[in-house]
């Protein structure tokens, strides 16, 4: 490691015990002030560190919400892991689970297809964010002006004549699709590929992670596909109700 990221780092652990001015972190870290400040000043860039009015600093509101993002993405990986089990034992289709990071959706979890032919996809990497029924759902939530900037910044490579061509089009399937409360993929990305996809919601009710079956048509059609839809979203509610500690209603039973 670096001997500046070394100390930037530094600094967070500190600031975590408790405002502290230039000088104070300058001694703490045995560094000069100036040297103190250009670190003080990258961290304040990235939202990591706050300057208050009386010349202080703290930990930034950005490292919170990392913090917050990171716990939720682990916490629901944890609580949805029995439901995706269950999902893919009566499907026998591909089941993924996928969580929101900035301008990405990542897969946090996936349980393979009991079929010879399976999808390439791998937990960690980012989804086709444009087509992808995962993302169209976590997406959806979000407030409709931070909707419609994240569209704005986006790329929409046309990956099959089905692609999702530009931010207006999308911007439409996203307001479809928080109205009714899931998402498609039937061959946006691969021609060959389905995927349908439900939210699965935190406490607060907004969604924690998208919960998504894909299939190819070999194995199963976009209408057979679309057809398992209910229990997609079943699994999906009742994940979102082990997540949030609640629980379902009677007649959702």
């Amino acid at each position: 490691m670096s001997q500046s990221v070394d100390r930037a780092l530094s600094i967070l652990p500190l600031l975590a015990r408790g405002p502290a001015d230039l000088g104070q972190v300058a001694e703490r870290l045995g560094v000069h002030k100036s040297t103190a400040l250009r670190l003080l000043r990258t961290l304040h860039e990235h939202g990591l560190v706050h300057r208050r009015q009386d010349q202080r600093y703290r930990l930034g509101a950005r490292l919170f919400a990392l913090a917050q993002e990171a716990a939720e993405s682990l916490d629901v990986r944890e609580s949805a892991r029995p439901h995706l089990v269950r999902l893919n034992e009566e499907t026998g289709h591909t089941v993924h689970l996928a969580v929101r990071e900035g301008d990405e959706v990542v897969y946090v979890d996936k349980i393979d297809s009991r079929y010879p032919v399976r999808m390439y996809s791998r937990i960690g990497r980012p989804v086709a964010i444009t087509v992808a029924a995962v993302a169209k759902v976590l997406l959806a939530d979000l407030p409709e002006p931070e909707r419609h900037a994240l569209t704005d910044r986006l790329d929409y490579p046309p990956y099959t004549p089905r692609s999702t061509p530009n931010a207006a089009a999308f911007r439409t399937e996203l307001a479809t699709v928080r109205e009714q409360g899931w998402a498609a993929d039937l061959g946006g990305h691969e021609e060959s590929i389905n995927c349908v996809a439900a939210p699965v919601r935190g406490p607060d009710g907004r969604v924690a992670a998208a919960l998504s079956i894909s299939a190819p048509n070999v194995v199963v059609t976009a209408d057979g596909l679309l057809a398992l839809l209910p229990l997609v979203r079943r699994t999906a509610e009742a994940a979102g109700h082990d997540h949030s500690g609640t629980t379902p209603p009677k007649d959702a039973a």
